[in-house]
C-alpha cells in the first residue's frame, strides 16, 4: 500500500515536471534582421526568426540563423555528420535579441538588446573544469561592437568583446549541447537539471559543398558554480 502511494506521488511529480518543461515553446516569425547589426552581418541572416516563449507566454529571446555557415571539413566529414569541431573558433553562429534582461549560463545579467553569438571553447584549466556539462559555448557580443562577420583574431579578442555584454570580467555565454541528428524545424527540448535547449540546423558550407550542422543552444539553465 505504502509503495503504491509513493509510486503515485512520483508519477504526479514526474508529470508535473514534464508539463512545466513542455511549457517552453517557440514561434517562427517573419522578421528582418535587427537594425542594430552591421549590414555585412545582417546580410548573412535569413528573413525569419525563432521566438522563444516561456511558460507564461512571454517572448524572452529571438534568434536569427545564418543562411550559410562556413566550416572546415573533408567530404567524408560532410557525409558522416558535422560537429562544432568543424567550425573555426570565434565564428559567427547566429544573432539573438533579448527584449528584457536575460541571465546567461553563469547567471550573469545580460541587458536587453541585440547580440551576436560566436563559437568559443571553455578553457581546460582548474578554474573551469567541471563547471558545465559541455565545454563549447555560444559567446555573446553586443551588436554595437561586433561589426564584421569574419572570425575574430583569437579567443582573447572574443573574451574581451564579450565582457561588454556581461559587464564583468567573464564573457557572456550560452552552453552548447551536441546536436548530432539535426532537424530542419527548430524545437525546444528539456534536457534535465533545469536545462531548456533550442535545437536548430544551420546549412554548413566547405569548399562549395553543403551539409547540415546541428546546434543545441541552452536558452534556460545555469552552471553549477
Amino acid at each position: 500500500m505504502l509503495r503504491n502511494i509513493w509510486l503515485s506521488v512520483l508519477a504526479v511529480g514526474f508529470l508535473a515536471y514534464n508539463a512545466s518543461a513542455a511549457a517552453y515553446s517557440i514561434k517562427r516569425i517573419k522578421a528582418d534582421p535587427p537594425k542594430e547589426l552591421d549590414k555585412k552581418i545582417a546580410d548573412l541572416l535569413g528573413d525569419q526568426a525563432v521566438q522563444l516563449v516561456d511558460p507564461k507566454g512571454k517572448v524572452f529571446a529571438e534568434v536569427w540563423m545564418l543562411k550559410e555557415l562556413p566550416v572546415k571539413a573533408t567530404e567524408a566529414q560532410l557525409q558522416k555528420g558535422l560537429t562544432y569541431d568543424n567550425v573555426p573558433q570565434t565564428s559567427l553562429l547566429a544573432v539573438i535579441r533579448f527584449p528584457e534582461e536575460f541571465r546567461d549560463y553563469r547567471q550573469q545579467r545580460i541587458r536587453p538588446g541585440v547580440y551576436t553569438l560566436r563559437l568559443g571553447n571553455q578553457p581546460m584549466d582548474g578554474d573551469h573544469m567541471g563547471t558545465a556539462l559541455y565545454n563549447q559555448f555560444g559567446v555573446l557580443i553586443p551588436a554595437r561592437v561586433d561589426r564584421s562577420p569574419a572570425p575574430l583574431k583569437d579567443a582573447e579578442q572574443l573574451h574581451a568583446l564579450s565582457t561588454k555584454a556581461s559587464n564583468t570580467s567573464h564573457p557572456a555565454i550560452m552552453m552548447l549541447f551536441p546536436n548530432k541528428t539535426p532537424e530542419k524545424e527548430p524545437k525546444v527540448v528539456a534536457k534535465g537539471l533545469g536545462h531548456q535547449v533550442l535545437y536548430f540546423q544551420e546549412e554548413a558550407v566547405a569548399d562549395g559543398k553543403k551539409a547540415p550542422l546541428g546546434i543545441g543552444l541552452t536558452v534556460v539553465g545555469h552552471a553549477d558554480e
